[in-house]
Formats: C-alpha cells, sequence, structure tokens
C-alpha cells in the first residue's frame, strides 16, 4: 500500500510536439492534471523531468502551470536514474515508493522503471498517466514493468490509497477531482 509519508511522484518528459503525438491524448492529459493537483493538495514531492527540452519542447502547458515554482531537470538519456540529480532529489526526498508517470511508456517510463526497481524503490506506474504513440507500445511496457516487479495503479486508485479515508479538507479536493 501507498503511504502518503514514503510516496513521490516522478513525472517524465509529457513536452510539446512528443506529447501532441501521445494515444488518447486528451484523456493522457486530463488524467496528469488531475495526479499532479492531488498529489500536491496531499503535499507529496515531486520530481519533474523533460527530455531534451530544447529539441522536444517545453512541458505541456496544463502541467507546467501547476508546477510553478519548481524547475523540470532536463536529460538526454532515457532513463531518468541516468541522470544523477534526478537520483540526488529522489533521495533528498528519504522517499522509497515512486509513482511513475508520463511519456513515453514503452521508452523513459519503461527505463526509469526498470532502473528505480534495480535501486530498491517500490514503483508503481500510473497506468492512466503514462502513454506511448501506440496503444500496443505502451501495453508491452506496462507487462514488463509489471512482471518485473512494478504494481500498476490508476489516478483515482492511487489517490485514494494514499487518503486511507474519507472527512478531511484533502478527500473533499481529491473527491472533486476525479468527478
Amino acid at each position: 500500500m501507498l503511504r502518503r509519508d514514503d510516496t513521490v511522484l516522478a513525472l517524465l518528459d509529457v513536452q510539446g510536439r512528443l506529447a501532441t503525438l501521445m494515444h488518447d491524448r486528451e484523456a493522457l492529459y486530463r488524467s496528469l492534471v488531475t495526479l499532479v493537483q492531488g498529489v500536491q493538495a496531499l503535499g507529496l514531492p515531486i520530481v519533474w523531468m523533460e527530455q531534451y527540452p530544447k529539441g522536444l519542447g517545453p512541458t505541456i502547458p496544463e502541467l507546467a502551470q501547476l508546477l510553478n515554482g519548481q524547475q523540470p531537470l532536463e536529460k538526454t538519456c532515457f532513463s531518468a536514474c541516468g541522470l544523477a540529480a534526478f537520483v540526488a532529489q529522489l533521495r533528498a526526498t528519504g522517499r522509497r515508493q515512486v509513482l511513475l508517470a508520463g511519456i513515453e511508456t514503452h521508452i523513459c517510463v519503461f527505463q526509469t522503471g526498470r532502473d528505480l526497481l534495480s535501486l530498491g524503490y517500490h514503483v508503481e506506474v500510473v497506468t492512466d498517466g503514462v502513454s506511448s504513440r501506440t496503444a500496443a507500445n505502451r501495453q508491452l511496457a506496462l507487462d514488463r514493468l509489471s512482471a518485473a516487479g512494478a504494481s500498476l495503479t490508476s489516478v483515482e486508485m492511487c489517490l485514494f490509497e494514499l487518503l486511507r479515508e474519507a472527512g478531511s479538507p484533502e478527500f473533499r479536493q481529491i473527491s472533486q477531482l476525479v468527478r
């Protein structure tokens, strides 16, 4: 089970030109906005990555505006774990459970997830918060990550799992987000 005091969101590469090519991109964008807003309502840290922004462009405005005041870490390696600053930022949170979301599922999400697992992290891939240019590549990556030991979750499932109970101000916020 996810625990609020031990969970961090790793948000990977949801950027301009690449993001527009994703399978079912409107649903992906909605899910990611809800995820980020929910994680923020719960006070969880977010480690935000961009893959070669000079070539792919910046994070989509729908997410970038929510992450105002934070700067993305720039990378050229496919696995975020190939960037020392990512690993350092993740370690600095002191958290061992990683919610993994972003694009593309079969490349950067897959490689980051595998590397996080090898570093001893508990990885939960947010299935409605990841995509690839094709549904087949997305599914292949989810299957391989699951087989490697990652757990699969959804935006709504992980947010309510982190909440644990109704009645709090965060519960009301999250309930409104998932409607």
